[in-house]
Order: C-alpha cells, then sequence, then structure tokens
C-alpha cells in the first residue's frame, strides 16, 4: 500500500498505517528554539501591529485569536456560542481582561504557553492525516467479513419504505475511515464521490421488500464505484481518538506544585467583586482554564462531558450565584475536578472524529509552523 494510506488494522499511524501524525513535535522544535522562536514572535507582531506603535491593540489581536482557533480545528468566529467563548478565552489570555494594548514581550509569553499547550494536547491525542484513496475500502469490500459486517449495517437501518438507494446511502453512512469510507456526510464528499457513484443503480426498481442478496450486490456494485471515485480523487482525513477517563485529573491533583500552578493561573482570568470575592459562576471559565492541565476539553466541546461537568456542578450548587474567597473557589474548583475524576473513572467518554481536509495539509493557521 502506497505510503499516506489509512490501514484497516492501525488507523492512527502506528506500525503499518501511513498517516502523517501531529503530535505537536514541531510546535516542541519551534517554541524551544530561543532564537527561531524569536525570530518568528518578531515577524508575526510586525504582521500585526499595522499601525507600527509597538503594542497591538485588541482589534489588531483578533487575526491572531482567529488563526489559534482555526489551529484549534474551530469554525469561524460567530458561528458557535460554544466556539466563541474559546475565542473570548484566548483573547482573554493576552489581554488579562483588562489591557487595551499588549507588548511584544507579553505577546511572546501568551503565544509561547499556548502553542505549548497546543502541543501538549497533541501529544496526549496525536491527530493523524489520513488520505484515502480506495485501497482500503477495495480490501473490505474482497474481505471474508464484508457480507456479515454489511448484514449487521443493514439491520441496524430503519427505513421500513426506503428504496435500494435509499438503504446503500445510508449504509454508506455506517461505513468508517477503518473500513476505507471517508465521512460521507461531508457534502463534498456526497456530491463528489457518493452520489456519482450510486448512478450505477439509478435504474433499479424500486421493491417493496429488498431481498439480503439483493442489498448485498447491489451495494457491493456501489462501494467499487466509490472506491474507483476515491482512486481518482483521494481524500484527506484528519483521524481523532480521545478517551476521557480521568487519568489526566488524578495526575495533575496528585502534583500539588502542579495542581497550585494551575489553580493560580485559573484564578487570573476570573474577574474580582470589590470585596476581592469571586462568584461561583466563574467556576466554569476557571475550569476551562484548568482544563488543558486536567485533560479536560473546553465546556461546550463535547457535549457528554458537558453532562458530567453540569452533574459535578450541580452537587456542588456550583451556580448559586454566591461570591467567595478565593481559598474557597479553589476548593471548589479542586471538588470539581475530583468529582469529574471519579465520574469519568466510572464511565470513560470515548471520542472518535473524523473530518475532511479540504485545505491543502499545510496548517490553515499562520501561527503554526508548517509541517514537516
Amino acid at each position: 500500500m502506497a505510503s499516506g494510506t489509512a490501514k484497516r488494522k492501525d488507523v492512527r499511524g502506528g506500525e503499518g498505517g501511513g498517516g502523517q501524525v501531529m503530535d505537536g513535535s514541531d510546535i516542541m522544535e519551534l517554541v524551544g528554539n530561543e532564537e527561531v522562536f524569536s525570530s518568528f514572535v518578531d515577524h508575526k507582531f510586525q504582521e500585526l501591529d499595522r499601525d507600527c506603535d509597538g503594542k497591538l491593540s485588541v482589534k489588531e489581536l483578533e487575526p491572531a485569536v482567529a488563526d489559534i482557533g482555526a489551529a484549534l480545528g474551530l469554525p469561524a468566529q460567530g458561528t458557535s456560542a460554544g466556539s466563541d467563548h474559546i475565542y473570548s478565552e484566548v483573547l482573554n489570555e493576552f489581554t488579562h481582561g483588562r489591557q487595551e494594548q499588549v507588548s511584544k514581550t507579553e505577546f511572546k509569553e501568551v503565544l509561547s504557553d499556548i502553542l505549548l499547550g497546543m502541543a501538549a494536547g497533541l501529544k496526549r491525542d496525536p491527530i493523524v492525516i489520513l488520505r484515502i484513496d480506495g485501497e482500503d475500502l477495495r480490501e473490505f469490500i474482497n474481505s471474508p467479513s464484508f457480507e456479515s459486517e454489511m448484514i449487521s449495517i443493514c439491520s441496524l437501518l430503519d427505513l421500513p419504505e426506503g428504496s435500494l438507494r435509499d438503504y446503500i446511502t445510508k449504509a454508506l453512512l455506517k461505513l468508517t475511515v477503518e473500513q476505507g469510507m471517508p465521512p460521507s456526510s461531508d457534502s463534498w464528499v456526497m456530491s463528489n464521490i457518493v452520489e456519482p457513484a450510486l448512478q450505477s443503480i439509478a435504474g433499479c426498481s424500486d421493491e417493496q421488500s429488498i431481498s439480503q442478496d439483493t442489498f448485498l450486490s447491489e451495494f457491493r456494485k456501489v462501494a467499487e464505484n466509490v472506491a474507483q471515485h476515491l482512486a481518482e480523487q483521494p481524500v484527506i482525513v484528519a483521524h481523532s481518538e480521545n478517551t476521557f477517563d480521568g487519568s489526566a485529573i488524578k495526575r495533575l491533583l496528585s502534583n500539588k506544585f502542579e495542581l497550585d500552578k494551575a489553580l493560580e493561573a485559573a484564578l487570573k482570568t476570573v474577574p474580582k467583586d470589590r470585596n476581592g470575592k469571586l462568584l461561583k459562576e466563574y467556576l466554569r471559565m476557571a475550569l476551562d482554564a484548568v482544563g488543558l492541565s486536567a485533560g479536560l476539553p473546553p465546556y461546550g466541546a463535547l457535549e457528554e462531558m458537558d453532562k458530567v461537568v453540569t452533574n459535578v456542578f450541580n452537587m456542588v450548587n456550583a451556580d448559586d450565584g454566591k461570591a467567595v474567597k478565593e481559598d474557597e473557589f479553589k476548593k471548589l474548583l479542586t471538588e470539581i475536578l475530583g468529582s469529574t475524576m471519579l465520574q469519568l473513572e466510572g464511565s470513560p467518554i470515548s471520542v472518535s472524529s473524523n473530518s475532511v481536509v479540504h485545505e491543502p495539509l499545510t496548517s490553515p493557521s499562520t501561527l503554526l509552523p508548517p509541517s514537516s
């Protein structure tokens, strides 16, 4: 199999898999080389400092924040409330929620922290770039398990009065990158790969009751056509697998130095009232700030995790609107981390995502080094 093609048995790019792995090593190398990183920052700062006054205004920082969002894989600002919250947090990291202008030194420090955080996240949960060219799909079609897997998939389809075309389209949606199929939910894949392949059954009459043999025979034809279209127009897919089992939280809670450091950093993102107290409603903001160290996604990014966090917040009455002193706020945040850890240990959350990459394989963010 040609280099860069996803192997069915190892989609994560290990031995036998040819996917390009984005594990944060390029970012670590950039930030770790003081001379190169300083030059990189000088160039980016000059690029952003439109009025050449030696400081970046909030307006001038917006392209940098957008670039960081692109590097994180977030949708464009203004299209998602959850994502907009993260964009706001990134901007607050630069301005500390108060400053109207940011110096080059401050810009370098925050950018370094953000890039190192991204690198740590990629090291923990690498993204594998897969080139899907139809070869794995053909391997699946010709494998001994093809018929049994497709019969199992067919049994899950709920189309009591659907046509053969409907059944096959729904079945294609159930195939995964492990079977050599890019996400057919993607509009480009549907228009350019799936729909042309379905033309082979355009002349088939609809049946009141579609037999298993008919389904398997026609599905095989369509899948072979899909494989041919993929050979002509390979699809690039970014694949990631994450399991949230509380282990990262456990490591953080067992390291007092790192925990205290993370809590102090989180508190810097939270505004205080005139009495120096912190509103409990800002606990979610603080949890997001400590989330990277605790191996947690931002609130709003993963529905299953949001349910766990909401349940924990209800347990500690985090939304009662009261203001508390710093020590109490830290205690509550630590309690939230501990309770979240216990819930995830009992019921881990596993997430696998596959996104079609419509841009060239160089990073869409100008704040990241190009992949080697």
